[in-house]
């Protein structure tokens, strides 16, 4: 098939960092992706939730929000607490990926708080939020390591994200919105650079794919994901040189 942007079937979107870019946060980033823009933010707040205290571990979580106008229509602000039922199952997938890219016991009873908010939502918010987060993630806990807050290093893993599908029956990598609003089978992937598999989620849509087209789907997320992989290590090097190494167990 042709792509609106001439892409080829296994090319991402543009995908762009900006560290530091809430100035207050322990660690933030907003990442593009194409036109997707989301901002993560890392807060750390002392002490960790009642189910964990006393068992000296911590927590990361996550919450997920859309501007309003982060889409063609207005969305209507979230009043009084309550949370959409998308919002809530995309906050559960960021924080169950981000936990499974760190050694709790290593932060001590703290929780972690990645915010994730949408600016421009063009497809893929949730993997976008997913590969900014953990690169927030990475800027916070190298701040607490170099304030001496933590000892030894609290990543386990790095972890990124990428959305695939199948279009006109085609799979393709990283789909737009234009694309994913016709998709015959909607993916979202969730790695680790140990080739590890935290979520794969794949959803017929408006078709049933057959093995080889989940195969190939699943090809294109192995190669997205490592390309995402690739600019987070390029990010982290340039703005926090060593931070990997130190941070990342059984780096080298």
């Amino acid at each position: 098939m042709n792509r609106p942007d001439l892409r080829a079937a296994g090319e991402p979107r543009p995908v762009r960092f900006t560290p530091g870019f809430l100035p207050f946060a322990e660690g933030s980033v907003l990442i593009e992706l194409g036109n997707t823009r989301v901002i993560c933010a890392v807060s750390v707040e002392e002490g960790a939730p009642p189910f964990l205290r006393g068992q000296g571990i911590g927590w990361v979580t996550a919450e997920y929000r859309m501007l309003p106008r982060a889409t063609t229509t207005r969305t209507a602000r979230v009043e009084g607490g309550r949370v959409d039922g998308r919002s809530t199952e995309i906050q559960r997938l960021i924080g169950r990926s981000l936990r499974a890219a760190v050694d709790r016991s290593r932060l001590g009873e703290r929780t972690l708080i990645v915010d994730c908010d949408v600016l421009t939502a063009d497809g893929g918010t949730r993997t976008a939020a997913i590969t900014g987060g953990f690169v927030a993630l990475a800027l916070a806990c190298e701040r607490l390591r170099q304030a001496e807050m933590i000892e030894g290093r609290p990543l386990r893993r790095q972890v990124a994200a990428i959305s695939a599908g199948i279009v006109q029956g085609a799979p393709i990598l990283d789909l737009a919105y234009a694309e994913d609003s016709i998709a015959d089978v909607d993916c979202n992937a969730v790695l680790t650079d140990r080739g590890e598999t935290v979520e794969f989620q794949l959803s017929a849509e408006r078709g049933l794919p057959g093995p080889e087209q989940v195969d190939e789907v699943r090809r294109l997320c192995d190669l997205g994901v490592g390309l995402m992989l690739a600019a987070q290590k390029a990010v982290l090097d340039e703005v926090a040189p060593d931070a990997l190494s130190n941070l990342l167990e059984g780096f080298d």
